[in-house]
């Protein structure tokens, strides 16, 4: 009932021991804290946050919009509602080495398990987009000293995201990721690798976890968890998944109460009043009502 029994000190804990080369461990985006518990109900390994997802929630481009606030506070939410760590997108940092080290500072106070910081000019651009630039290894490393040296929680999970892959070479996206990896980054996320193969390559040059985004209509293929998870990545995330499927049934549903008058015929195709309510847990809070809160009016 209302938020998860689990601290974040022990998620934070939990992400550390799961994240091993080879596991495949899933971390299915949301945008949502309702979605949280679902995601656990499921037997997924974690929960991630993304930072375009966030950004297209409230009605913006994944262009660098967003603020430190309202990532923290909606990320925050997201991570109390569930027993499972949570994986946040951190963008840039949200600006130079100083608000990057209070990035990771207001995280952690949020509950979060982790995060990851790339390696992009701000304002960024969505990582299989074309177009995109990355900023030079100086300014790139600088982030993740700074946000080592911040970290308060020596389980908080600082991974870096290199968008190399987009402009340049394997080779140089590797050597830009053991580059991250010596200022203090804990885990890679090279983003819009080509194929299985690169995946691959990249697993084998690193000695930390590996990060690959599936996320649709992008650059990579859609692998499934075991062929990642043989080509040695630790963890997959899915990030855009739930909220375009939520918002393609939005958009269904209201076609057909555009078209026939009623939403008569979307029906079947959402979730009950008796599952949202198992969902929220209702019986929790009235069993706490009964049980502790109830009393007599003089």
């Amino acid at each position: 009932m209302l938020y998860s029994t689990t601290t974040p000190a022990q998620k934070r804990q939990r992400l550390r021991e799961i994240l091993v080369p080879g596991a495949g461990r899933q971390f299915p985006g949301t945008f949502t804290p309702l979605s949280a518990p679902l995601i656990e109900e499921k037997g997924f390994d974690g929960l991630y946050v993304s930072g375009a997802v966030l950004a297209n929630e409230l009605g913006l481009p994944d262009i660098g919009l967003t603020t430190l606030s309202e990532v923290a506070q909606r990320a925050g939410q997201i991570a109390r509602l569930s027993n499972l760590p949570t994986l946040v997108d951190a963008d840039t940092g949200f600006g130079e080495p100083m608000n990057v080290a209070r990035t990771v500072q207001e995280l952690e106070g949020a509950g979060l398990a982790g995060c990851h910081i790339e390696d992009q000019f701000n304002p960024k651009r969505c990582g299989h987009l074309d177009g995109k630039s990355v900023v030079d290894a100086e300014t790139a490393t600088k982030r993740i000293r700074a946000a080592a040296q911040a970290r308060r929680d020596e389980n908080f999970l600082l991974m870096a995201r290199t968008d190399m892959r987009g402009s340049y070479s394997l080779d140089e996206t590797i050597d830009r990721a053991r580059m991250l990896v010596a200022a203090g980054a804990d885990a890679i996320f090279p983003e819009a690798l080509k194929d299985l193969e690169e995946f691959r390559t990249v697993c084998r040059a690193l000695d930390v976890p590996v990060l690959a985004n599936m996320t649709e209509f992008g650059k990579s293929e859609l692998f499934t968890r075991r062929q990642l998870a043989e080509a040695g990545v630790a963890l997959i995330i899915y990030p855009v998944t739930s909220l375009r499927s939520a918002m393609g049934a939005v958009e269904r549903t209201l076609d057909a109460l555009a078209a026939d008058g009623t939403q008569a015929s979307q029906v079947d195709q959402m979730m009950t009043r008796a599952r949202l309510y198992e969902v929220v847990d209702y019986a929790g809070y009235s069993a706490f009502d009964d049980e502790v809160f109830t009393f007599d009016v003089p």
